[in-house]
């Protein structure tokens, strides 16, 4: 398979990628200045794309290489994959899921703790030597509290569970109710926020859950309420964000994913109720492994005619 071109889109795991430049003939997207001119000089090699939350393959990229097979995905989302161009042309997809859905579930309770209990300002305190002048101020309980869960997949369901064993009610949004869950299901959006205490955003990003979490969303959920997001960025309204924080309408924010990442608004740093990670759901050493072993399981099943392990297209 060494002579298999395979287009790795952007730094993503230095283990998959010293793996991928093992067994494949491994181009660095990021690394190439002139990319339209690289794309028309490779477009006969290049049969595999890998991609992740940040970069993968769109309409451009895909009608530019027509010798292009398979797109594994470095992630469990799809939102920088053109599935239906794809689809069209006969190209394989693939993700990781299962994998880091433990990681991410243990990151949204961890943003609960660290928003309500103020994790975060109180190492601060700590590290400045405030405590001796006096204890830090009470904070909230997260124990008990109704927790709301935008997506009953795989990584919501997961959230669930880890909720319930804080003796949190759970309720949930999907289109359709679930079978076989005891969940409480509210047929919008809007009535799950205003009926829960911390809202969790945990679905995929499609054109109908972009800005899923709106103002009216934001209203419903109110001042003392939670939002916590493992999503993805544009989710949520991010400019109704800042201003529900900033003019306190919202109790609270703890947030993974951002609308323009790396970018984040500047408004957000000086909030002390609000917790600011840099998209790192799945990123533990442990889990990067898993994904990267099934991206490389998921391309050598295709060129050796085998099964997909996690087919999507």
């Amino acid at each position: 398979m060494e002579n298999i071109g395979v287009l790795m889109a952007c730094p993503m795991s230095s283990y998959l990628e010293k793996e991928l430049d093992k067994r494949f003939k491994l181009f660095r997207f990021w690394n190439v200045p002139q990319k339209n001119e690289f794309l028309i000089r490779h477009a006969d090699s290049i049969r595999a794309v890998v991609g992740n939350a940040f970069a993968g393959a769109d309409a451009e990229i895909i009608n530019s290489l027509p010798k292009l097979e398979i797109v594994s995905s470095f992630s469990v989302g799809l939102d920088k994959i053109d599935l239906n161009k794809c689809k069209e042309k006969g190209i394989r997809v693939t993700n990781t899921p299962d994998v880091l859905t433990e990681d991410v579930a243990d990151l949204a309770i961890g943003l609960m703790l660290a928003v309500l209990r103020r994790i975060c300002e109180c190492d601060r305190y700590v590290r400045k030597g405030l405590w001796k002048s006096g204890d830090f101020k009470l904070t909230s309980k997260f124990s008990g509290k109704s927790v709301g869960i935008i997506g009953l997949g795989r990584i919501g369901l997961a959230i669930a569970k880890r909720a319930e064993a804080f003796g949190c009610p759970i309720s949930y949004y999907t289109r359709s109710e679930k079978p076989n869950t005891n969940y409480k299901h509210y047929p919008s959006v809007v009535e799950l926020a205003s009926n829960c205490q911390i809202l969790v955003v945990a679905c995929a990003l499609t054109p109908e859950t972009r800005h899923i979490v709106n103002r009216e969303v934001m209203e419903a959920l109110g001042s003392k309420g939670i939002l916590i997001n493992i999503g993805r960025g544009p989710h949520v309204d991010e400019k109704e964000l800042v201003s529900a924080l900033l003019e306190c309408r919202l109790g609270g924010a703890g947030l993974d994913v951002f609308e323009n990442e790396p970018e984040v608004p500047e408004q957000l740093f000086g909030l002390e109720n609000v917790v600011l990670l840099p998209h790192v759901g799945s990123g533990t050493e442990e889990t990067r492994k898993a994904m990267a072993d099934l991206v490389l399981g998921n391309l050598e099943a295709h060129f050796l005619n085998k099964p997909l392990l996690t087919p999507v297209v």
